[in-house]
């Protein structure tokens, strides 16, 4: 790549995330259903169309960063070492991941992060996008579990499901501890054991976890 190519990226990156950090402002001063789109392009002097080229939508100006993430677990099982676990890789991804802070699993105080995710949190449009990358991750992990394991469908579904909704009650937890005011690094500790029990429980399989809670009870 060329020095001029290079410094074209840049200029383009640059110009993204001022787009998303000036409709992140915008929207928490005023609410994301009362900014317009033109009101975003103007206050950092591009045009409507520019906004567009790079957010599709305006729920995209939120959402975008969340996107990139929607097909990870099913690249992390299909890149996985030869002999090791669905579970082991994704637990192993997910520790890694709470280590340096990265968003996705909620444990990230950076205070544009925790605003995106008090908007996802009182806007419908912006919550139901959310609920949609989550379907479209799921579909991805369940359909490279039946590629890979040649199950049946609907078992592929079942473990997709299983797996991610473990993993979203780790990363809302980590948010709501955030949002309620504590640190990132005062958390760590116990979102790295709450992540270690759940994936053990995952491991070990829910029917059997379930079966000794009743034999307690």
């Amino acid at each position: 790549m060329t020095e001029e190519l290079r410094l074209r990226e840049r200029k383009k990156l640059q110009t993204r995330h001022s787009l998303w950090q000036t409709a992140i402002d915008l929207f928490v001063e005023r609410g994301f259903d009362n900014v317009s789109v033109a009101e975003i392009a103007a206050a950092i002097d591009v045009s409507k169309k520019t906004v567009f080229n790079y957010f599709p939508t305006k729920e995209d100006l939120v959402t975008a960063p969340m996107e990139e993430h929607v097909d990870e677990p099913a690249r992390i099982v299909r890149d996985r070492a030869v002999g090791e676990s669905a579970i082991t890789a994704l637990r192993r991804h997910f520790l890694a991941a709470l280590a340096v802070r990265d968003a996705a699993t909620g444990l990230n105080d950076n205070p544009a992060v925790l605003n995106v995710q008090r908007l996802v949190r009182v806007t419908p449009s912006l919550t139901q996008r959310v609920y949609v990358f989550f379907a479209r991750s799921e579909d991805f992990l369940a359909r490279e579990f039946a590629g890979q394991t040649e199950a049946a469908d609907i078992a592929a579904r079942v473990a997709a499901a299983q797996i991610l909704s473990v993993r979203n009650v780790l990363v809302a937890e980590n948010v709501r501890r955030l949002l309620e005011g504590e640190s990132a690094d005062a958390v760590y500790p116990d979102a790295v054991a709450n992540a270690e029990h759940a994936f053990d429980v995952l491991e070990g399989g829910l029917g059997a976890y379930c079966t000794r809670e009743a034999e307690a009870d």
